[in-house]
């Protein structure tokens, strides 16, 4: 294993196959963004200008905030943009810092899988029931939207093990690691 883990081959065959699925997540994160603010300024408009505001259109902009959410946290987490408190983390050796980014890493990939698969059933009872919207011109099909949680959270999940790869990786070389804490372009 350790071989495997410092000639290279993890991040060619592993990491670098698995990260554009979150990197593609978070390009879904941010179109959501875009169309939010579309809806949001078209809402409006319809508002004051026709004095017309169309449930499903309301309803449509907090359905937006379940992708942009969901999505863009593995994808925060890929950036390196999640709130850490750096304080201690700072003061500690490399190998250290390896080791609890290695833990933390795990813990994330654990919260991930854990929440994933407790939001299957949740999602199937939506899907099972034919819930949609209680208010009248709301939109039907509200599972589409809880299907977002499970999603989400398996992409954490996944970015987790990417980087429970990665800060073993590191941990376990010969060589000393690199400063893993900076932000990835």
């Amino acid at each position: 294993m350790r071989a495997l883990l410092m000639d290279g081959l993890l991040n060619r065959f592993v990491v670098n196959r698995l990260e554009p699925v979150v990197r593609a997540a978070g390009w879904v994160a941010r179109a959501a963004v875009l169309m939010l603010v579309v809806l949001v300024a078209t809402n409006v408009l319809l508002r004051y200008v026709l004095s017309w505001s169309p449930v499903g259109m309301q309803e449509a902009e907090w359905h937006l905030v379940s992708p942009i959410a969901l999505l863009g946290m593995a994808y925060a987490v890929y950036h390196r943009a999640d709130v850490r408190v750096d304080f201690l983390y700072e003061r500690f050796g490399p190998r250290t810092r390896e080791g609890i980014d290695l833990l933390a890493s795990l813990l994330t990939l654990a919260v991930g899988v854990l929440i994933a698969t407790l939001a299957i059933p949740y999602v199937m009872q939506s899907y099972h029931t034919g819930e949609g919207s209680p208010d009248p011109g709301g939109l039907p099909y509200r599972y589409l939207l809880k299907v977002f949680i499970p999603l989400g959270f398996a992409l954490l999940a996944l970015q987790g093990l990417i980087d429970v790869l990665r800060a073993g990786a590191r941990l376990f070389s010969r060589a000393a690691p690199e400063d893993s804490r900076e932000p990835r372009p």
